[in-house]
């Protein structure tokens, strides 16, 4: 879906990117529904979850990008691309849920039931114990009575031993897990951070780079002025007759030298 929104190049180039992502994400959903093995599907759900995660990261730089430009878009627009944002994030929070149907889906097909089926030699059948049960007198059978009764509880509380075990260990494990899940989303956070920066640290060097080849031109411009100007006046100084290069203004010709001239004149030749 395009959006008609104005934005900066910035904006639109994380814009185009995301866009990209959903397509390929619907794309990607609807061929799941054609493939059939369950090898072939998991492959495709972990490529849809790292789409899913890119995706992630420039919503992300979205929500940078959108809040440096806050201060300089009208209240308007800046209403618009935040109801942009929260538009692209419901939409990926739906390609997540529909991720966990699949993947609960994909789970439920991998139980495999197992029938342990008795052979030979497994348990004595109920008519056997009958048997065994007739040839045995009252004290006897309340012996065996009590004895299956002691295992039987020595069974149940090894169970009990068992079950509180698994739930330490349960515990333990989810703490760690939760503790190195809020880990990882720290070190995530922080490299889409580091990764942000950078790219506004290239975009400042490309614009520092074009600023010093502007002044770079300039001073070459004013240093061939110069040079040109002190070529005329060491002209006009060796040659001042010269009459082809005019007076610069504001520069004085050369003093010319002064000639005296003698009149001829009989009261002054007569002293």
């Amino acid at each position: 879906m395009a959006s008609n929104i104005p934005m900066s190049p910035q904006l639109e180039q994380i814009h185009g990117e995301i866009r990209d992502h959903f397509r390929a994400l619907a794309n990607g959903f609807q061929r799941l529904d054609k493939i059939k093995d369950s090898t072939r599907q998991s492959k495709q759900l972990e490529e849809l979850t790292d789409k899913m995660r890119d995706c992630k990261r420039l919503v992300k730089d979205f929500d940078r990008e959108l809040k440096d430009e806050e201060a300089t878009n009208p209240p308007e627009l800046n209403k618009q691309l935040n109801d942009e944002k929260q538009s692209m994030i419901k939409e990926l929070n739906s390609y997540v849920a529909l991720r966990k149907t699949y993947m609960s889906t994909l789970g439920n097909k991998k139980i495999e039931l197992f029938d342990m089926g008795a052979g030979p030699s497994a348990e004595p059948t109920a008519e056997d114990n009958v048997q065994v049960a007739s040839a045995m007198s009252n004290q006897e059978l309340v012996d065996a009575g009590v004895k299956r009764m002691d295992e039987t509880d020595q069974a149940i509380q090894r169970s009990k031993q068992v079950v509180e075990q698994t739930l330490e260990v349960g515990t333990q494990t989810a703490a760690n897990l939760k503790g190195q899940t809020d880990q990882m989303g720290r070190v995530v956070n922080h490299l889409d951070t580091i990764q942000f920066s950078i790219k506004k640290a290239s975009q400042l060097v490309k614009e520092i780079g074009r600023q010093v080849a502007t002044d770079k031109c300039i001073m070459m411009f004013l240093f061939l002025i110069v040079c040109g100007v002190i070529a005329i006046i060491v002209v006009k100084i060796v040659n001042p007759n010269n009459k082809d290069i005019r007076d610069i203004p504001g520069l004085a010709p050369p003093a010319q030298s002064r000639k005296l001239l003698y009149l001829r004149n009989p009261e002054y030749m007569g002293r």
